[in-house]
């Protein structure tokens, strides 16, 4: 039984007997190593005491590989609406104002005579807020008691951690070559505000990866601190950077600002981030335990192509969602890359999860070094990172800024270029047009702008357009919110995006 009114699913005869009835029912497919996964789970159970008419069950999706190939799943969190029978909609990732309005929409449009509760409304209203209240509702607040069951030891490396720079931040990959877009937003924002900062990454260290989420009671990374204090994770720091709390808050700290040539240091001791598998190896083979054969075979393997990954099954028949997801991005990014099933092989199953430090699959490897798993090749790959990455480890040829800006306006026939998300739009132009595009009944594809720089800086060059949102079609700029609108006021909205 999960937390509240949330059903942990027992097999896919339960959930199928659950979808017979006329309640909606929502599933949440989740993973135990996700912290994502976990963050959303308080959202999830909180939405569950609000709406007591619909169904909510949880899935860990590696664990039910029956469920997760019936709904395609193949990143977590993700979640399934249905209703009558059948799925209606879905989401990915963790959104919390996306699921709250999601839920209210498909428990509403079931019980259309009851009110949205209160609480999912303020829920999808401000999702940053609610989330940053769930620990203090669920009895614990930061300066409680979550740390305690740290060692002195750990408790006291940390402290030093974010004690080490007026401003640290807790990562995914260092500032140079961020791992999800979420750190790479973060990373943007302070060089933006021309403020010095120290950064972990906390992808080579797994104590301290899990110590900081205890020692911060904050689920997810990245995480920012100024002068000791968390300030908060991805979606605080856009906020107050785009309101100008911000910089408010570092000027009253008295951190000063140099330039925007931002000097960063990577306080990463444990392991290098910048370090190849064999050198990051060479400095984890006094606490590993793991023997000089096994130690050797694990490197021979990862360096046998430029591209490897560890993954359940083979490439033509993966054993999981997420080794499935990470074969379909390479296979997208059109590169060449060498498979091991690690279902076949035990000794190295269990052998490189200590031996590169993390601990679930698939792994990702480039040029001998770990990029990630499935939740990280996928971040990568939408923002264009990962592409980036192949060509700087000369995998693939240089793929210049333009090329990209043309890969993403002819990525879906009808492109939105947007503040904020189709679900969650982040100002009222960009709003108005997803609005329009829906009510149409337009399928299209979206960016944020918001969550990449470049993007959004060279946008404008690229197209001689100097605002945003900007609406494309089949690669050619039909305009603004301005004309948009102008276009579904004549009906000639849906015709121009289908000639």
């Amino acid at each position: 039984m999960g937390s509240g009114g949330v059903k942990d699913v027992g097999s896919k005869a339960d959930l199928d007997d659950a979808l017979r009835g006329a309640a909606p029912v929502i599933v949440h497919f989740w993973a135990s190593w996700c912290a994502a996964s976990k963050q959303m789970d308080q959202v999830f159970a909180h939405l569950a005491a609000d709406f007591p008419h619909a169904l909510f069950f949880r899935v860990e999706a590696e664990e039910q590989p029956e469920i997760s190939e019936a709904y395609a799943v193949s990143a977590v969190p993700y979640f399934v609406f249905c209703k009558d029978g059948r799925t209606i909609d879905t989401l990915e990732g963790a959104d919390p104002s996306s699921l709250a309005n999601k839920v209210a929409k498909v428990a509403s449009d079931s019980f259309a005579g009851s009110a949205s509760p209160a609480t999912s409304l303020e829920m999808a209203d401000a999702p940053t807020e609610t989330m940053k209240k769930l620990p203090e509702e669920n009895g614990s607040s930061h300066n409680e008691s979550p740390s305690s069951d740290l060692s002195d030891a750990l408790r006291m490396r940390l402290q030093q951690l974010v004690n080490s720079h007026p401003v640290f931040l807790f990562m995914k990959g260092n500032p140079e070559q961020p791992k999800c877009r979420f750190s790479r937003t973060v990373v943007n924002i302070l060089k933006d505000e021309g403020v010095e900062f120290g950064s972990f990454n906390i992808l080579m260290d797994d104590e301290v990866r899990e110590g900081m989420k205890k020692f911060s009671n904050w689920p997810t990374f990245p995480q920012l601190f100024c002068k000791g204090e968390l300030v908060g994770g991805c979606d605080i720091a856009v906020a107050m950077h785009e309101n100008g709390e911000l910089k408010d808050l570092f000027r009253e700290h008295g951190v000063p600002v140099i330039s925007k040539e931002t000097k960063v240091v990577d306080s990463t001791k444990t392991l290098s981030s910048d370090a190849t598998v064999q050198e990051r190896s060479e400095e984890l083979s006094d606490s590993t335990g793991l023997d000089a054969a096994l130690s050797s075979r694990l490197r021979v393997l990862i360096n046998s192509s430029p591209v490897m990954v560890f993954m359940k099954g083979k490439p033509d028949e993966p054993k999981c969602g997420f080794s499935r997801k990470i074969i379909e991005i390479l296979q997208q990014e059109k590169v060449a890359f060498d498979s091991f099933d690690i279902l076949s092989d035990d000794e190295v199953r269990q052998g490189l999860k200590i031996f590169s430090n993390f601990p679930s699959y698939p792994q990702l490897y480039m040029g001998g070094e770990l990029i990630g798993g499935s939740d990280i090749a996928l971040e990568m790959h939408k923002s264009g990172e990962l592409k980036k990455t192949l060509a700087e480890k000369g995998i693939i040829s240089e793929v210049t800024p333009e090329d990209r800006l043309k890969n993403l306006i002819t990525s879906s026939p009808v492109m939105l270029f947007m503040k904020g998300t189709p679900d969650a739009p982040r100002c009222g132009f960009s709003s108005k047009v997803v609005d329009a595009l829906k009510k149409e009944g337009i399928d299209f594809g979206s960016f944020d702008i918001l969550s990449n720089e470049e993007v959004r800086q060279g946008l404008k060059t690229y197209s001689n357009w100097p605002t945003y949102p900007q609406l494309y079609y089949k690669g050619e700029l039909i305009g603004g919110c301005d004309i948009v609108l102008e276009l579904q006021n004549s009906g000639e909205l849906k015709s121009t995006l289908s000639e």
